[in-house]
């Protein structure tokens, strides 16, 4: 028969634990859940990985061009060999000056292992004639050798025009850039919203409760933005108008919590794409389905980290290559929960790694890649 505890007290931070049968006090500690952080006793066999089956590309990468040094680039090729990164695609290439300054320190010295997408400024929407003129940038900016174009997240949440209003994703004045980008060839990779729970209450309920309680600044009550449900039907709508350019939506368009509408979005929308940077804890933790979902729309999904790290992307290669159980993500505030590996055939892993890559983004140097 199992002795009762019974809860006596806490004393100096530590709360005391009593044996109803006599056998003394016990102390355990007074923990926070942000500090509660198990060790995992589960013994299974385990494979983790530092480098990638194939040579892939990162098409979700953030470096500052302008003012880093020869020295440093240098290091950072040094660790994408170690990863098996043959090509990095630069979505902070900025633009005009700015963007031709970064190519030159960064794939001039390196040629062949960046490339970059340039980035539009979005001030002055609703001045006559600036859809023209920032497709006439873009143009520029392709022909100085960006080959995409990165929209930030502040389009449809914060991003305003000359009145003050907000910019929606599908905003009609901003066609000439989408147009602009199907006639050059080069794909837009663009992030719009933010997680759903952002928006949800800030509640014992919330799966990502941890991460809003340390980072409260991306919570998102109501009416400071507008609802999720809404920038996402946005960001659709603007690929449907657009379907001669092709569209990378990031972070799995925040829809890697339901594969099955994300493959029913996909199906309707045959310009899209989707990138995987900083939501491989959505598919770890579904192993069987998103396994089969990652086969089904493999010609769609393309290898993406964000926030450089090196050590991060270790998780990326044990989630798609290998079979393991129950093992960490790499940021616990991102996801309370653990991973499984997927074990994707190799097709798969070629595709997503950088197939997919080649077939949409121009410019990336097809010699670094097998075939």
């Amino acid at each position: 028969m199992k002795t009762p505890l019974l809860v006596g007290g806490v004393l100096g931070g530590l709360a005391v634990v009593s044996l109803a049968g006599g056998g003394g006090p016990l102390l355990a500690q007074d923990v926070t859940v942000e500090e509660y952080q198990p060790r995992n006793t589960l013994v299974v066999p385990e494979n983790p990985l530092t480098r990638a089956r194939f040579p892939f590309v990162d098409v979700h990468g953030h470096q500052r061009g302008t003012g880093i040094s020869a020295e440093a680039v240098a290091r950072l090729v040094a660790e994408m060999d170690e990863l098996n990164m043959a090509v990095m695609v630069n979505l902070s290439g900025r633009s005009g000056a700015a963007l031709v300054q970064g190519l030159e320190n960064m794939a001039g010295r390196h040629p062949g292992r960046f490339v970059f997408f340039a980035n539009t400024d979005f001030r002055g929407v609703g001045e006559p004639g600036w859809g023209e003129r920032a497709a006439a940038q873009l143009a520029e900016d392709a022909g100085n050798g960006a080959v995409g174009l990165k929209i930030f997240k502040g389009l449809g949440m914060d991003t305003r025009d000359i009145d003050g209003e907000r910019i929606p994703v599908d905003d009609p004045r901003l066609a000439p850039l989408w147009e602009k980008a199907g006639e050059l060839g080069i794909p837009v990779l663009i992030h719009s919203a933010d997680p759903a729970e952002f928006w949800q209450p800030h509640d014992p309920f919330n799966e990502r409760w941890l991460e809003l309680k340390l980072r409260p600044r991306r919570i998102r009550p109501p009416g400071a933005y507008p609802p999720f449900e809404q920038i996402i039907g946005e960001q659709h709508n603007l690929f449907r108008a657009h379907p001669n350019t092709n569209f990378i939506a990031a972070h799995l368009g925040w829809l890697g919590h339901d594969l099955a509408r994300l493959g029913r979005v996909l199906d309707e929308t045959p310009n899209m794409y989707v990138g995987l940077g900083a939501v491989v804890y959505e598919l770890g933790r579904q192993p069987r389905f998103a396994r089969e979902w990652l086969i089904e729309y493999q010609d769609r999904v393309l290898m993406g980290k964000d926030s450089y790290n090196q050590e991060e992307f270790h998780t990326y290669f044990r989630v798609f290559e290998t079979t393991d159980d129950y093992f960490d993500y790499y940021r616990r505030y991102h996801a309370f929960w653990q991973m499984y590996g997927l074990g994707l055939p190799d097709e798969v892993l070629r595709k997503i790694y950088y197939e997919n890559a080649l077939k949409i983004v121009p410019g990336i140097d097809r010699s670094l890649f097998p075939g």
